[in-house]
Order: C-alpha cells, then sequence, then structure tokens
C-alpha cells in the first residue's frame, strides 16, 4: 500500500470518528436542551481552564467565530442552564472570565465518563510509545486541518 492510499484509509477512519464524536456530543446536547455552539462553548471554555488561562467573552467569540450579541446570547443560555458562570477576577473588576460550572461539569462527567473508561480500555491496549506515535500524529492532521481551513476561510 502506498502513502496515497494509507492516506485515504487514514482519512476514512478520521470521518468516521468525527461523526461518532459528533453524534455523541449531539446527544449530550439534545439530552440537555443545548445548541450544537452552546456544547462549542464549553468545550472552548473547559479546554481554556485546563489550559489555565480562563477565555473572556470575547476570547470566546473569537474562538467560535460569533458576534458580541451572539456570543452573550449563548453565555446567558448556559448561565441559565448552569453549565457556565462569570466570574469578575483579579484587580480589573470590569473584566469577566467565563468558567464551567460544577453542575454542568458534573453532567458532563455523568454523560461522557462511560465513554472515557471505553477509550481507556481502548488505549491500554496498546504501548506508551505506540499511544505517543499517535498522539503525535493526531496532533500533526489537526494541526494541518487547522492550517487548510485558515487558508481558505474568508478573512
Amino acid at each position: 500500500m502506498d502513502d496515497r492510499e494509507r492516506t485515504r484509509e487514514l482519512g476514512r477512519e478520521l470521518r468516521r470518528y468525527f461523526i461518532e464524536a459528533r453524534l455523541v456530543s449531539q446527544a449530550f446536547a439534545e439530552l440537555h436542551g443545548l445548541h450544537a455552539t452552546d456544547l462549542q462553548a464549553l468545550i472552548e471554555v473547559m479546554d481554556a481552564e485546563g489550559r489555565g488561562s480562563p477565555l473572556t467573552p470575547g476570547l470566546l467569540g473569537a474562538a467560535l467565530g460569533l458576534s458580541s450579541g451572539a456570543t452573550t446570547a449563548v453565555i446567558d443560555r448556559l448561565e441559565t442552564l448552569g453549565h457556565l458562570r462569570r466570574v469578575r477576577e483579579g484587580a480589573d473588576r470590569r473584566r469577566v472570565y467565563l468558567h464551567y460550572d460544577e453542575d454542568g461539569m458534573a453532567l458532563a462527567r455523568e454523560f461522557f465518563g462511560p465513554l472515557q473508561e471505553r477509550i481507556l480500555e481502548v488505549v491500554q491496549q496498546f504501548s506508551a510509545e505506540d499511544v505517543e506515535v499517535a498522539h503525535r500524529f493526531l496532533v500533526a492532521v489537526v494541526d494541518a486541518a487547522a492550517a487548510h481551513r485558515r487558508s481558505v476561510q474568508a478573512p
């Protein structure tokens, strides 16, 4: 098998994963009365907190490609549903940071925890070196996709 055919096969499997992940996320969103954009916002907020740099509403809007009005609507919905909270931190009390609320996080853990356990079982079937290679591969593929998106996206 040559590199092009191997790339096509990997692409098919990545698309299958993308579709399944989207369907799982959609099920979570529907179960909890969320829009697709709401779920994307929660993921952005969760990932930013995981990196130790919580998002402001402006940064969230930029990450999602939303206007300030649409961003406010998403934040308001998520706050009303108990998934998100606005917090004023530091010396500049005008600056608002977004945090994933504990109640919302508990719902996500309850729903996605079993999936995480299934994926852990898969990961444990491979050596640490194999998992590291898979990780590097996925990071590189995501970076390539993001570069392509930026190159074709309207300014």
